[in-house]
């Protein structure tokens, strides 16, 4: 009979090997998002209810995918107004500047991100004064299923 015995079994486990590669991946995601300009100026921040800027996570589904993870459409509009690629007038604008980009509400030149969440009629005024909470912004889609969807989609 043979027995592999581990010089350092506790250094060397499997788990703890994919926990440090997790580790290290966020790190260099964190520094590289937050300290240049892939992030983008369009990328919308949005506080936990300590108020501190929500960071990407692996440990039990991240701090994201379990607030809006039980419903993809819920989940999509959410990606789509965190990074503002929206079809909305805003979006149309950078990409396809010869299609209509005021906002349908007729009150506003350019439809926004900022004009939907604080001051277009089309929508429920759900969007507290607290907002940049992760809270009420998933309510704020929850109340507003098309905010942030497609005109035909089917929601």
């Amino acid at each position: 009979m043979f027995n592999l015995i581990p010089l350092c079994p506790c250094k060397n486990s499997w788990d703890l090997s994919k926990k440090c590669e997790s580790d290290d991946i966020l790190n260099i995601w964190k520094i590289t998002f937050q300290a240049s300009n892939f992030k983008g100026n369009q990328f919308l921040d949005l506080l936990d209810d300590d108020n501190n800027i929500i960071e990407p996570s692996y440990i039990k589904g991240g701090l994201w995918l379990k607030v809006f993870g039980h419903s993809n459409s819920l989940c999509v509009c959410a990606t789509r107004a965190i990074t503002n690629h929206a079809p909305i007038g805003e979006y149309r604008l950078r990409f396809f500047p010869r299609e209509e980009f005021k906002c349908p509400c007729g009150r506003y030149p350019i439809e926004s991100r900022h004009h939907i969440f604080h001051e277009c009629g089309r929508f429920n005024g759900y969007w507290n004064p607290r907002r940049d909470s992760l809270n009420y912004f998933i309510m704020f889609l929850a109340f507003n299923p098309r905010a942030f969807s497609f005109p035909n989609q089917i929601i």
